[in-house]
């Protein structure tokens, strides 16, 4: 993977950092590493934030724009859009519904064989994780005290989830279909409202 390639999933994955944190992490000098972030800037893919430090000159700090999106996953988001116009045109609302529907329960079968013989709420999540990413959503697992978090770093259906907002709301209902006995599951960020990433809020049912 080439150099730039690497600092931009860094970047999808962790959110904004510096030219020295990004250098150490790939074992780069940091003058290397600001030659790559302003190629990516002057491709439109970076831009850069400069934050007050406690003293000293400002931090710079990068982060993706918009338009680093093509570097990542789309499912062929054109080609989906248009499908979902014609199947709103030619069969109405009820017909998507229905299809989002199917999809929804035919994850939901998929997703419960893979969680079927896993023991433990943790181990369960972190097999949804890998499942998650291995359709492109760069899904990790955050655990903070009681609490853990699925963060989907990347949406591959995004285009499709910004003309019908019930994708999301399957995929929402899909999560707590999967855990209804174990956790409640909210979702606390949201990638077509602006967030960096889509975060799940997984709090554990008291047995």
């Amino acid at each position: 993977m080439k150099t730039s390639d690497k600092i931009l999933q860094m970047l999808k994955t962790r959110g904004a950092l510096t030219a020295k944190v990004i250098a150490t992490e790939l074992g780069l000098t940091t003058m290397a590493v600001r030659q790559h972030l302003q190629s990516l800037e002057e491709s439109r893919d970076l831009v850069y934030e400069d934050r007050k430090a406690t003293r000293g000159r400002p931090t710079r700090y990068w982060a993706l724009t918009p338009k680093s999106n093509s570097h990542f996953s789309d499912r062929h988001e054109e080609l989906t859009v248009q499908l979902i116009d014609s199947v709103k045109t030619i069969f109405g609302d009820g017909a998507l519904e229905q299809l989002i529907t199917h999809r929804e329960q035919a994850t939901y079968t998929l997703y419960s064989q893979a969680l079927s013989n896993v023991d433990g709420l943790q181990a369960k999540l972190n097999i949804l994780a890998k499942l998650r990413t291995e359709e492109g959503y760069m899904a990790t697992i955050e655990q903070h005290q009681e609490l853990y978090f699925l963060l989907e770093n990347h949406c591959p259906i995004c285009a499709a989830a910004t003309s019908c907002l019930s994708f999301c709301r399957s995929e929402l209902q899909l999560f707590q279909s999967l855990f209804t006995a174990e956790a409640n599951i909210t979702r606390e960020e949201h990638i077509i409202e602006g967030a960096r990433r889509c975060a799940y809020k997984i709090v554990p049912i008291a047995g």
